[in-house]
C-alpha cells in the first residue's frame, strides 16, 4: 500500500515548467514535514527541498534556489514542488520523502519514514 504518491514528472525542454505533486495518506501527513530529493543516473541521490508542516519553513538546495519552490496543501494531503527554468542537469529521478522531524528530510543521511515511489523528470536540451 502507498503511502505518498507522486506525479507530474515528464519530459520538457529546457527553461520550460514543471509541476510535482506528492500526496500522502492521511495518517502521515499530518504533522509530517515534506522532502524532495534527486538522483540523476550514476549519480548519489541528493536534497532538493523540504517544507515544514506548517510551511513556515522552507529549504532548497543551492542548485534550485531561485527556480523551484515547494508548498503544501495540508487540506489535500498533498505538497508540490514546482520547477521553473529547467535545465539538463535537473533531469533525475525525483522523490518525496515525509517525517515527522524537518531535519530528517534536510539530508540525504536522514532516515524519512515514508518515501514515495519517485517521478521522472527529464529535460531536453
Amino acid at each position: 500500500q502507498a503511502h505518498l504518491v507522486e506525479s507530474g514528472g515528464g519530459l520538457v525542454q529546457a527553461g520550460g515548467s514543471l509541476n510535482l505533486s506528492c500526496t500522502a495518506s492521511l495518517h502521515i501527513f499530518n504533522n509530517y514535514a515534506v522532502g524532495w530529493f534527486r538522483q540523476a543516473p550514476g549519480k548519489e541521490r541528493e536534497f532538493v527541498a523540504a517544507i515544514s508542516w506548517w510551511g513556515d519553513k522552507i529549504y532548497y538546495a543551492d542548485s534550485v534556489k531561485g527556480r523551484f519552490t515547494t508548498d503544501r496543501d495540508n487540506a489535500k494531503n498533498t505538497a508540490f514542488l514546482r520547477m521553473n527554468r529547467l535545465k539538463s542537469e535537473d533531469t533525475a529521478v525525483y522523490y518525496c520523502a515525509a517525517d515527522p522531524v524537518l531535519s530528517t528530510v534536510l539530508t540525504t543521511a536522514g532516515r524519512p519514514d515514508y518515501w514515495g515511489q519517485g517521478t521522472q523528470v527529464t529535460v531536453s536540451s
